[in-house]
């Protein structure tokens, strides 16, 4: 039988010390670990790829959430269900950690979460981050009978109810979703003392209420001065409300990994065109602007995903390495 193990805080959990150390950057890279046209990708060698990058010292694998095919999105993910996709790669990885960017909580129910996360948690050994998000493709909530309006509220009281599913022991607790009255738990618990938690973007939230209610913050790419500003404003955040309490900055970045290694940058959708030189320079910056994490996302690339793979690995990671917790 699986058995909750106490961490004393996130910051022992094994997910959470390969991704994140104050004053590193991380890399980790998203299924589908390819590039692909149109919205659809083909799922071919993931199990592969996906070793690949653990192999090749990435601290993150990334896992999206997209319930139904919107062709007007442009971008469906691994197409498999989230949680049964973290399942499979649990079982073909060992150390490397496995995030979520991000669940979408409005369109589940929270027991439902809760079970699933703790689940993956265990498993894993404490491998699992926890990205969630309010949702941002309107299609998918008629679907689930969810008013596309409220999402900030339904996320919000999504957290409540799983927070205490999965830190309470037979909670008390009445919520829309439905209540406990102390006659019934859920089971497993997490395998360390809970499971890190990344707010994605704003999640209809205002700041202060991700700091509070956060492990760390996954957003957006832009351009450098502007994301300097942005992880300036969140470490001023942090510092005020948390003091003395580390909470990561995490972004996503596509990439298009050209073949010459000094190939400048080139803009492209949410990310660049650029040979490895400038990928280090634009990472260098990052790192020093306070980022703690980047998450490469390869759809728009024009080679093979193995290719650039193995180029990161020989040149990029060995530069900014996952930080040490094998489980």
């Amino acid at each position: 039988m699986l058995t909750v193990t106490k961490d004393p805080s996130h910051y022992e959990h094994p997910g959470f010390r390969r991704m994140f150390q104050q004053g590193a950057l991380t890399l980790g890279v998203f299924f589908p670990i390819e590039s692909f046209e149109h919205d659809k990708p083909t799922m071919l060698r993931q199990r592969e790829l996906a070793q690949l990058a653990e192999e090749s010292g990435f601290a993150a694998l990334w896992f999206r959430d997209v319930p139904l095919r919107d062709p007007t999105f442009g971008d469906i993910g691994q197409v498999f269900d989230p949680w049964v996709y973290l399942g499979y790669m649990t079982a073909l990885t060992r150390n490397i950690a496995l995030a979520t960017g991000s669940i979408i909580l409005p369109l589940r129910h929270p027991v439902h979460t809760a079970k699933a996360a703790a689940s993956v948690d265990q498993l894993s050994k404490g491998r699992f981050i926890f990205g969630i998000a309010s949702g941002d493709r309107p299609v998918e909530f008629p679907a689930f009978g969810c008013d596309h309006e409220r999402r900030g509220e339904e996320f919000r009281e999504h957290i409540r109810y799983f927070d205490a599913l999965l830190e309470e022991e037979f909670p008390h607790i009445s919520t829309k979703y439905g209540g406990l009255v102390g006659d019934a738990d859920l089971v497993p618990k997490p395998w360390g003392r809970r499971i890190p938690r990344l707010v994605t973007a704003s999640s209809r939230q205002d700041m202060r209420w991700i700091v509070e209610n956060s492990d760390g913050w996954i957003t957006y790419p832009r351009t450098l001065t502007r994301q300097r500003e942005v992880a300036a404003e969140w470490r001023r955040l942090v510092s005020s409300i948390t003091p003395n309490e580390f909470k990561p900055f995490a972004q996503s970045l596509y990439i298009d990994l050209d073949a010459q290694p000094d190939a400048p940058a080139i803009p492209i959708h949410l990310g660049y065109r650029l040979g490895r030189n400038a990928l280090i320079e634009l990472l260098d910056e990052l790192k020093t602007a306070g980022v703690s994490h980047v998450a490469f996302n390869l759809k728009y690339g024009r080679r093979s995903a193995r290719v650039v793979l193995e180029e990161i690995a020989k040149y990029v990671v060995p530069r900014f390495p996952a930080n040490k917790a094998k489980v």
